[in-house]
């Protein structure tokens, strides 16, 4: 058995016999229960708060709000700062917290809590031309804010084609099964908390950053997350929250936030609009790429989605230029929701190609294939295993791309209009700091201790494969813990850079321990023999990313619009993968969510008030199992070990890149109507 074997999960009979522990489900003492108050308006101070009514009941135990909270320290980010202070800044922001014996008498309670605001004018919607808005230095990910080569205004002005074209994307939200979940118990200066997020050690460190206590002094726990997406990078402003009940109350205290609460408690993607602007010679050679990023903040907090990162690297060009500019509004921070930044940058660039090539009179494909460069466009770095130009050509022969009428909407069946489109895919190749330790028994058995997380990913069993493989050991005698910050320094699970960073631990840490044991003769000291291995960010030497396309058939009803995705097929470039089975699984569910952003998802916003209005699964629509059929996805495996110590690249977000635009231009060469606007919805189709 090695690394890269498709084996079923080691936790998958836990999972559905129901004896794997979520956060919400850990035995606690004599617990309390906590529900917040999320403020009502989108912009104003709390001028008063009245727990009376709430404090009536007699399995009422505590009201919190700004003026009786535990004082936090400076560590962490505003968000988390909960009930410091009387302002509000966005409509959900938590107001009060309240504490009681039972879930229902705690919900109750907020519900009968009175709160008076002073209210101030709120500003919530996107608009390109507002006069305040803010050019960061840098986005997200340390990509900067503003990055530029050549003279871009002269190549567009001397270009035989331009394409001049504005894409947006809607406010996001994750909505993962297992909503934000956490049980806070201190004792003394010592806190544990059972909390559903992406990081065990990260959480840790930022909560004793909120607490003013050492990391060390705090343990988070978690075992298994029933999904997260970005949604649980950070702890949640009510994880926090359960965290200052059970330190005035003494108790553990338990949170679970409702799907609704989860719109404005949990953070989301941010809405972006991207201008994008292509110069080409006749023959299809780029002359220029402009790429003009807008998307929002909160008002209390910068996050500044890196929507063009994506642009730096794909085609090469002589004049590139990428800018980002940012509104604050008065609305939740949004962060990292599944490829942040290359998801709805992607779909803008991926969509001007492919009006481009109509532009040029070109296949899309050899658009693409007349445009690779020889290294990375914007920084001229030396590209660590492309394979872009092999994941289009072999993903156009298994699609049979050749035999496509390139004319839009010439292919008809009775109502249905048929449609075919490529884009391509692309996306980090991430591997960050992280420890293991391995240890070898007397008895034979191995331990391997690393502070990951299993979001359903299959992150627990790839690891354990890789730590069998390092050790050369029967795999019945090699065991794997995960889940705990004690564990050591690991990095949250995102970016697609969880397992290869936490694998690369692994790996060194098994490497070493045989090394030492052979040292010993193969002999096991009576105590044991534990080793701690560790792995660095790689250097920045060159660009570093996995890459993939999308071939996508679509029909759309002619008379109401309606868009079917009869076939999505992903080729994708990711290294050796760790588990065959997880790796194709997680390449799946990427391509899935692909669907579910072009055809559905979207976060609406009152503009008067200030709220999400579709906040729960009824109105907020996501991709089912009617919505998907025909789906594909082909790995061509390039070790690319000098990527990552692992070997692999991640694959969790890869899928998603791209797939919108695919859909997008595939709804294009079956109708004719262009979509530049996420979701793809029946009145857009029409042209309504």
């Amino acid at each position: 058995m090695s690394a890269g074997t498709g084996l079923s999960r080691l936790e998958g009979r836990d999972k559905v016999t129901g004896a794997a522990l979520y956060a919400y489900e850990y035995p606690v003492e004599d617990p309390l229960y906590v529900w917040p108050v999320g403020a009502t308006v989108a912009n104003g101070s709390v001028v008063e708060v009245d727990p009376a009514a709430a404090l009536a009941d007699p399995e009422v135990v505590a009201v919190l709000d700004h003026t009786n909270a535990p004082r936090l320290g400076q560590g962490g980010i505003a968000d988390q700062h909960v009930l410091q202070s009387p302002d509000v800044a966005y409509r959900g922001q938590i107001v009060a917290g309240v504490v009681a014996t039972t879930p229902e008498a705690a919900r109750e309670g907020a519900e009968q809590m009175l709160v008076r605001y002073v209210e101030r004018p709120a500003k919530v919607v996107l608009d390109p031309s507002d006069p305040s808005l803010e050019e960061p230095t840098a986005a997200f990910g340390g990509h900067p804010g503003s990055d530029a080569k050549g003279d871009v205004d002269a190549a567009l002005a001397a270009a035989d084609v331009v394409v001049d074209r504005v894409y947006t994307t809607p406010t996001e939200h994750h909505n993962p099964m297992e909503t934000v979940a956490t049980i806070a118990q201190w004792s003394g200066d010592r806190l544990l908390v059972y909390d559903s997020n992406q990081g065990p050690w990260t959480a840790a460190v930022a909560f004793g950053a909120l607490w003013d206590i050492p990391p060390e002094r705090v343990e988070v726990v978690t075992e298994h997350v029933g999904g997260g997406f970005g949604a649980k990078v950070r702890p949640t402003p009510g994880a926090v929250l359960a965290t200052m009940a059970a330190r005035v109350t003494g108790r553990p205290c338990k949170l679970m936030l409702t799907r609704q609460q989860m719109f404005t408690m949990s953070p989301g993607r941010s809405a972006t609009r991207s201008r994008i602007r292509l110069g080409a010679r006749h023959d299809g050679t780029l002359t220029a790429v402009d790429h003009d990023a807008l998307q929002y903040s909160s008002v209390i907090h910068e996050y500044v989605e890196h929507t063009g990162a994506a642009t730096r690297t794909m085609y090469a060009t002589d004049n590139l230029r990428i800018t980002h500019r940012l509104a604050r509004l008065n609305l939740p921070t949004p962060r990292v929701m599944r490829a942040p930044g290359h998801a709805p940058g992607m779909f803008a660039l991926e969509s001007a190609m492919d009006e481009l090539a109509y532009a040029l009179d070109l296949d899309p494909l050899a658009l693409r294939l007349a445009n690779e460069p020889a290294v990375e466009p914007a920084g001229g770095l030396p590209f660590a295993g492309r394979h872009l130009v092999e994941c289009l050509t072999v993903g156009a022969e298994r699609f049979g791309w050749a035999t496509r009428d390139p004319t839009p909407g010439m292919r008809r069946h009775g109502r249905w209009l048929f449609g075919t489109g490529l884009a391509a895919s692309t996306y980090p190749a991430l591997q960050r700091a992280a420890t293991a330790t391995a240890r070898a028994e007397p008895d034979g058995g191995f331990h391997v201790w690393v502070g990951a997380v299993d979001l359903g990913t299959g992150a627990r069993t790839a690891l354990w494969q890789l730590a069998v493989e390092a050790l050369d050991a029967p795999p019945s005698r090699v065991s794997i813990h995960i889940g705990h910050s004690s564990h050591g320094q690991a990095p949250l699970a995102g970016g697609s850079s969880g397992t290869a960073s936490w694998g690369g631990a692994v790996r060194a840490a098994c490497t070493a321990l045989r090394e030492r044991l052979a040292e010993h003769g193969g002999v096991v000291p009576a105590d044991g023999l534990a080793v701690t291995g560790s792995t660095e960010p790689p250097p920045p030497d060159r660009s570093r990313h996995s890459y993939g396309a999308h071939f996508c058939a679509v029909r759309v009803d002619a008379d109401t619009g309606q868009v079917r995705v009869d076939r999505l097929l992903g080729v994708f470039a990711h290294g050796r993968p760790l588990n065959a089975r997880t790796a194709h699984s997680q390449l799946l569910g990427g391509m899935v969510m692909g669907v579910s952003m072009a055809l559905h998802e979207q976060t609406v916003v009152d503009p008067r008030l200030g709220m999400f209005v579709n906040h729960d699964l009824a109105q907020y629509h996501v991709a089912t199992n009617a919505d998907i059929r025909g789906l594909e996805a082909h790995s061509l495996e390039r070790a690319d070990d000098d990527v990552t110590l692992a070997g692999g690249k991640g694959v969790g977000e890869l899928g998603i890149v791209g797939a919108a635009a695919a859909i997008a231009n595939a709804v294009h060469h079956a109708t004719g109507v262009r979509v530049r606007d996420l979701p793809i919805t029946l009145e857009r189709v029409r042209g309504q």
